[in-house]
């Protein structure tokens, strides 16, 4: 497990990081918005993520909001993606396991791929609002409480 700000990524560790985002949401899933959105270079932002040498095979970022979209949940998690030839092999839970570890005293929300939604609910995170679309693929928000 690697944990890093965008400071401390090396131009190589960055690389692996994007080109699995790119292979995932744009290639596999034809996702025709920027997957650049300068969210990854606010000093808040920690990137963690799985590899395989030099190869990244999981990763998610958990974004610091300064206005909470939904009750106070500051802590927002994104981009949350595995290779292909990855997948159920539990990795996503590991890196989940490891930001509720690490930030589950606070709020936190993400935005899932509705068909993912029972992944983040083992974590505790709760439904709420309407499924909406986004970039083509419907989409739960989901809030998990802070646990003092």
């Amino acid at each position: 497990m690697i944990q890093k700000r965008f400071s401390e990524l090396t131009t190589t560790e960055l690389y692996a990081v994007l080109k699995l985002r790119t292979d995932v949401f744009y290639v596999e899933q034809k996702v025709d918005e920027s997957e650049l959105d300068d969210r990854d270079r606010e000093p808040s932002t920690e990137h963690f993520w799985l590899a395989d040498g030099p190869r990244v095979i999981a990763y998610l970022r958990v974004l610091e909001d300064a206005e909470p979209e939904h009750l106070d949940a500051a802590r927002v998690i994104g981009r949350v993606v595995v290779s292909a030839e990855h997948r159920g092999q539990g990795h996503a839970q590991v890196l989940l396991a490891r930001v509720v570890e690490q930030f589950g005293g606070e709020a936190m929300l993400l935005h899932a791929q509705s068909y993912t939604a029972g992944l983040y609910a083992k974590f505790g995170f709760e439904p709420f609002g309407p499924e909406f679309s986004e970039a083509g693929i419907l989409h739960t928000t989901m809030y998990r409480a802070g646990i003092r």
